[in-house]
């Protein structure tokens, strides 16, 4: 038996922190953030996110999300085995979503930009949190980070919708737009317990292949 791994995606500002914290209250399950900013690479990303002034070819950038992911792998396989459920506030979706929208060289090859992630743990339950990008642009602080911008912000949720398998179980869209925190939380646990990932889980864990 082991515990669940659970993946919040969504644009900037979308409340997928806030819905994370409250599901992994709710599962007693441990919170983690993607790009994790406290490791030495997550380190390096902080600076790029924050400073605009600060510039990375956008390949580099890519690899650093995605070595970024593969410094936590281990520990994540080594919680969900002991029985801890895990939370994730994004994850390899971004990171693919994110880089196809800025188009260019490998930017637009799904397979390039796939390929470092191959191997990692996949989580059992996805849930893209979708949103007008009209109410995005109107909460707080949104703008303060490189890529808070509307037209990009397009670009990344058609990206988001065209990579996410809506064939996969896996995988749920909800639509949380006009929504206060509550109910939102009230459709990410229903879609939870619909797949009864608030237990134990008695199967391997997936990997991303």
């Amino acid at each position: 038996m082991r515990g669940s791994l659970i993946l919040i995606e969504g644009l900037d500002r979308s409340g997928k922190l806030t819905q994370a914290e409250i599901l992994a209250k709710k599962l007693d399950a441990d919170l983690v953030k993607f790009p994790d900013r406290l490791t030495p690479i997550g380190q390096i990303i902080n600076r790029y996110l924050t400073d605009k002034t600060f510039d990375l070819p956008d390949q580099s950038a890519h690899l650093l999300f995605s070595a970024n992911r593969w410094e936590l792998a281990k520990l994540l396989e080594e919680k969900l085995l002991s029985g801890k459920s895990i939370v994730m506030d994004r994850y390899i979706y971004s990171g693919i979503a994110y880089s196809l929208a800025k188009k260019g060289a490998e930017m637009d090859s799904y397979d390039w930009l796939y390929g470092p992630d191959r191997g990692l743990p996949k989580p059992d339950l996805t849930l893209f949190l979708t949103i007008s990008l009209e109410e995005l642009s109107s909460r707080k602080g949104y703008g303060e980070e490189r890529y808070e911008q509307i037209e990009f912000q397009k670009k990344v949720k058609e990206c988001f919708l065209n990579i996410l398998d809506l064939k996969d179980p896996a995988i749920a869209i909800v639509d949380v737009q006009g929504l206060p925190i509550e109910p939102v939380t009230a459709k990410l646990w229903s879609e939870v317990e619909s797949r009864a990932l608030h237990q134990p889980i008695d199967r391997e864990i997936s990997h991303f292949s």
